[in-house]
């Protein structure tokens, strides 16, 4: 298969693009890949990191405000259609893939009018702006939330999940021991997570929480993020931090230690919420207020309604209330294994399959 990949601006667009490419090339190795994406997202480190071939494009989002901007925004919108058509025409691809961005918008628009078969991939239960815009001109839509479903054309949905879940459900066991973060492998650990970046409040509400954490049968490790590693520290001066709780910028490839975590504390991130039901991790989660739509609320919502997790939204949000939803679940081990075994029941492991049975859908229906 030719397969041409579009998606970019932020690692929930281009993981999913990866997990699927990865177990595509596994089954048919003579696949061959091309992405689009843009001249400043972060698909210009992590494609070519996968030993992916890259080719970018300069775009810009919609201003929600009437702005001259937007003026440039259709400008340039137009010129990478022009752009896209020139690559299609070059890399000859039987199918063209988007997972969302707006490189996407103009790629997928580009091989639709060249009457190239084309697949859009919505990774949120809200649907972006760039997807319902394509939804009219594309062959075949993949989902991975059911809340998805009525916001396109029902006859072009299939549920299929996010590949990265599949991804992720096909890692060997690993051998990794908490003892190198100065923990023990005996003691149920909470991991609290705020995005590589880091959260300002949920880092702020685990410092308040800390003296607190001292006194639990429970371990703790808590990732601030990189660049608010320094910050968080300075908070911490003065407080006690026990031999149970521990405080790291990183956690450097989450997945291959989730399996050994009891709960985590997250935002509600299609990817983190393709991971944790792909392993069936309990978790509690804290919707990011700052993304379009509110969309992590409603993916949150759709694990909550399975008793797979519980949500704390960031206005609830202070050392009480993340204490008493964490005493909850990491002192009682029934809860755990009901949460877990909830969450597993949602995820999809199978999706990357599931999604390239769509993209063979799309090119025999064409």
């Amino acid at each position: 298969m030719r397969l041409l990949v579009s998606g970019g601006g932020t690692g929930g667009h281009i993981y999913p693009a990866l997990a699927l490419i990865e177990r595509l090339k596994q089954v048919e190795p003579d696949t061959e890949v091309l992405y689009v994406g843009t001249t400043r997202g972060l698909e210009n480190k992590i494609v070519p990191d996968a030993g992916i071939k890259l080719e970018t494009m300069h775009m810009q989002g919609f201003k929600r405000s009437l702005s001259l901007e937007n003026f440039k925004t259709v400008y340039l919108f137009l010129r990478s259609v022009h752009h896209a058509k020139k690559i299609i025409r070059d890399f000859k691809p039987d199918v063209v893939l988007g997972t969302g961005g707006y490189v996407s918008g103009a790629v997928l628009y580009a091989a639709a009018k060249q009457h190239i078969p084309t697949v859009i991939h919505e990774q949120n239960s809200v649907v972006g702006v760039t997807n319902k815009f394509l939804s009219r001109y594309v062959d075949q839509i993949a989902i991975a939330f059911e809340a998805a479903r009525n916001q396109f054309p029902e006859e072009k949905v299939t549920m299929t999940g996010n590949p990265r879940a599949q991804q992720v459900a096909s890692q060997t066991a690993s051998t990794f021991s908490w003892e190198e973060y100065g923990l023990e492998d005996d003691v149920p650990t909470l991991m609290v997570f705020g995005g590589s970046q880091g959260a300002p409040k949920i880092n702020t509400t685990v410092v308040d929480a800390i003296p607190e954490f001292n006194k639990r049968p429970y371990q703790v490790i808590f990732a601030t993020g990189q660049k608010r590693y320094d910050n968080v520290k300075k908070q911490l001066q003065g407080v006690k931090i026990g031999k149970n709780v521990k405080v790291v910028p990183y956690i450097k490839d989450m997945p291959a230690k989730m399996p050994k975590v009891a709960a985590l504390v997250s935002r509600a991130g299609a990817t983190t919420i393709a991971e944790v039901t792909a392993l069936g991790v309990p978790t509690i989660l804290i919707p990011s207020p700052y993304v379009t739509a509110n969309h992590q609320v409603k993916n949150a919502q759709s694990l909550v309604r399975k008793n797979a997790a519980v949500m704390i939204t960031e206005d609830k949000l202070d050392s009480r209330s993340l204490l008493l939803q964490a005493d909850k679940i990491m002192e009682n081990k029934d809860l755990r294994a009901k949460m877990a075994g909830a969450s597993r029941k949602i995820g999809h492991p199978q999706a990357a399959d599931e999604l390239i049975a769509v993209l063979h859908k799309a090119i025999n229906e064409h």
